[in-house]
């Protein structure tokens, strides 16, 4: 049986976006609390009764959110255009070796607006 675990993680954060014209909203320093989904799937392993161990998720992911929360991302190397399709593509490559079988990474900026990311 293949089975999806999804796990939340948040961190406040404040970004611009240098590539909008000047009179974008975005263009000026904004903050976001962001809601990330970090999804992995496999077989469900018959013996312990589970695809991955949750604990290993938050492991993994705690030195990746702590280095984005209550920063500037534009400070960041690799997010100096923060846009949510960005994130997620950066924190792809940063979890993707840290847990097998990454399915899905959702990067959410407001109530109504995320990105969804499913790997190269």
């Amino acid at each position: 049986m293949v089975c999806r675990l999804t796990k939340e993680f948040f961190f406040e954060a404040a970004h611009t976006l240098p590539h909008v014209g000047a009179d974008h909203p975005c263009h000026r320093m904004h903050g976001h609390s962001y809601r990330i989904e970090i999804s992995v799937e496999g077989e469900v392993d018959p013996k312990m009764g589970w695809v991955y161990d949750h604990s290993e998720i938050s492991e993994a992911l705690k030195p990746i959110i702590d280095s984005l929360d209550h920063r500037y991302l534009n400070e960041i190397p690799g997010l100096e255009n923060p846009t949510a399709e960005n994130i997620c593509g950066w924190m792809w490559a940063k979890v993707a070796p840290l847990c097998p079988g990454l399915s899905e990474i959702v990067v959410q900026e407001t109530p109504r607006a995320r990105c969804t990311f499913r790997g190269l």
